[in-house]
């Protein structure tokens, strides 16, 4: 990594870090599909296991006690971007890495959304503000045989 990656988050928020985690997820699915088309098996998979990586951390994270709804939608959301991110991958499919991509970036736009929003709002924000309630609703990946129903 380099010196700018490693220091381009210094300072930034949570919302943001979520949201950079996000593009991770894309930029290595983008990396399967490449890794696909030239053949490179290798490349894929190591593309799928950070893609993986990420959702995973992002899973354990979740904070089912304070969360609530959100947290448990969020948790099934990235259950099935893993099951199918293992389907593409497994299937050598290009076209259902970017169904995950869609999906994976609907969210992340809904995230980056909250971080401008947040941003605009942290001048006026005094230590006595409430937490603004987002409620988050995952877009849902079409139902088949082989899908997983896996939730953590």
């Amino acid at each position: 990594m380099s010196n700018y990656q490693e220091h381009s988050l210094d300072g930034a928020s949570p919302v943001d870090l979520v949201v950079a985690l996000y593009d991770g997820i894309i930029r290595f699915l983008y990396a399967a599909i490449a890794a696909v088309e030239r053949d490179d098996i290798v490349g894929r998979r190591f593309a799928v296991k950070r893609a993986l990586a990420i959702l995973i951390h992002l899973q354990a994270r979740l904070r089912m006690d304070i969360g609530g709804r959100p947290a448990q939608v969020l948790s099934e959301f990235y259950a099935s971007m893993f099951a199918l991110i293992l389907q593409a991958s497994v299937g050598n499919s290009p076209e259902r890495f970017e169904e995950v991509i869609g999906f994976v970036r609907t969210i992340r736009d809904t995230w980056r959304q909250v971080a401008e929003e947040t941003a605009r709002e942290t001048p006026q924000a005094t230590p006595t503000t409430k937490p603004r309630v987002v409620h988050l609703s995952a877009p849902r990946p079409p139902e088949s045989e082989s899908a997983s129903r896996w939730t953590a």
